[in-house]
């Protein structure tokens, strides 16, 4: 399976503008219930991703006013990413390798795509296994 089997039922891609402060930011991640989102420019290009954990981290801990800080002040810049094209086990290696858990997708056609994060996969690999599980039971356990 690949990134773009993934993707390919999301409608939406949340990102959020640079300027757009801190506090904003937080609300639109919980209001979204995503743990991390895009920070685009006004042409909508890409320039870096800020989390919860940029929120907590760079903000919270640091006795710091996320009314009056600007997302492009702690987001983070440089970014692990992937393709649409990018099997999923190599996802997986990527955020291990780099101890992340979002990855963002880029495509060479339309840009950026959104992010896929280790909770996406995790939830992917549980439900392969348990149908794995289910058919290995129906072959030793056939109904009647």
């Amino acid at each position: 399976m690949k990134v773009a089997d993934l993707i390919a039922s999301r409608r939406d891609v949340y990102s959020i503008a640079e300027d757009t402060t801190v506090h904003d930011a937080a609300r639109y991640l919980r209001d979204k219930q995503v743990r991390a989102v895009g920070v685009c420019d006004q042409h909508g290009v890409l320039l870096g991703v800020v989390s919860q954990s940029d929120v907590s981290d760079k903000v919270a801990a640091e006795n710091k006013c996320p009314a009056w800080m600007r997302v492009s002040e702690i987001m983070t810049r440089q970014l692990v990413s992937t393709t649409p094209e990018t099997s999923l086990e190599d996802c997986l290696r990527l955020m291990e390798q780099h101890g992340i858990y979002h990855l963002v997708v880029l495509d060479h056609a339309k840009g950026f795509r959104g992010m896929i994060s280790v909770t996406d996969l995790l939830q992917l690999f549980a439900s392969d296994q348990k149908a794995r599980a289910d058919m290995l039971e129906a072959m030793i356990f056939p109904q009647r």
